[in-house]
């Protein structure tokens, strides 16, 4: 035996990863589903924030408990919708983009406390990849976020394939509206999408980024200036308009997205297996019916010991 070859110092063996995600009453088996995914591809400590309304905190326990994943570190965090009130147009053409999970991304360091670095993921998504990799992504000074570019598409065909995909600020904002003219930010600028994000939590308190993004939901409460042709940029357009040229960049292969974009848009098999995160952003959701590389995503699945998630993949 050599005990004293423990040359790591208790810190560095300590040293967690917190990963945020949502728990959503209607997709909860999505949440699992990515959790799972997580935790089986990586020997890294990670913490699960596993952020829900206050009627699903139960739920989500029982399905943490009485499943696979009893072995994992979760926290539980109740997000109160309150903060929300006066901040969100009602008239969203996607109606499910307006609830109020939708907004924790905005809110992360009121929800998690010591941690200087923070990963957060939507629930549609799945984790190829070992997560130590992404929460390594390199943040430069003064950066509070990392976000995967839209313009970083892996190839010219998907980008064909995927017709009527935002991928510029103009997608996002109604540059007819003065207070977005004013910003001076050309509209040809590519986006980002907020699905996956790494975040330095001492910048975000420093630069009050949350502030700044309940400042820019007022605005748009009070002028709408968010275009009305938005495929889900209603947490997007605001962090769009803070994080402009303040923002680092993650690995395209940490966000290969739009899986959910078109049921008959569908990725190369090498290149899927390449992929260390897939995103299902769009309507068509790998849990219910049409959608592509479902069989990726129900691979992870875990089902529900209450029995009441189940997959719909017929029509």
């Amino acid at each position: 035996m050599f005990p004293d070859d423990e040359s790591e110092t208790p810190e560095e063996l300590e040293e967690e990863i917190p990963v945020v995600i949502c728990a959503a009453a209607g997709r909860m088996g999505a949440t699992m589903a990515a959790i799972n995914s997580i935790y089986s591809n990586t020997d890294a400590n990670i913490l699960f924030y596993v952020v829900g309304l206050r009627n699903t905190l139960t739920r989500i326990r029982k399905w943490i408990e009485h499943s696979k994943l009893r072995e994992i570190n979760f926290k539980i965090v109740e997000f109160n919708p309150m903060v929300l009130k006066g901040k969100i147009r009602p008239d969203s053409s996607r109606p499910e983009l307006l609830q109020p999970l939708n907004f924790v991304r905005f809110y992360l360091p009121l929800l998690i406390h010591q941690h200087e670095k923070v990963i957060y993921l939507d629930d549609d998504v799945i984790v190829q990849g070992d997560i130590q990799e992404l929460y390594d992504t390199t943040l430069a000074l003064g950066h509070a976020a990392a976000f995967s570019d839209d313009c970083d598409l892996p190839s010219a065909q998907d980008i064909n394939r995927l017709v009527g995909l935002q991928n510029t600020y103009m997608g996002y904002l109604d540059y007819r509206k003065k207070a977005i003219k004013d910003l001076g930010i050309s509209p040809s600028t590519c986006s980002f999408n907020p699905g996956v994000i790494v975040a330095n939590m001492t910048e975000w308190k420093h630069q009050r980024i949350t502030k700044q993004l309940e400042k820019w939901m007022q605005k748009n409460v009070e002028e709408n200036l968010y275009s009305s042709s938005l495929g889900g940029g209603v947490a997007t357009s605001p962090m769009l308009i803070v994080f402009h040229g303040k923002y680092s960049t993650i690995n395209p292969l940490w966000h290969i997205r739009h899986l959910g974009w078109n049921p008959d848009a569908r990725y190369s098999e090498h290149f899927l297996q390449e992929a260390k995160l897939l995103h299902w952003n769009g309507r068509h959701k790998p849990w219910d019916f049409p959608s592509v590389h479902n069989d990726l995503w129900e691979s992870w699945f875990v089902p529900d010991p209450a029995g009441i998630f189940k997959l719909n993949h017929h029509s």
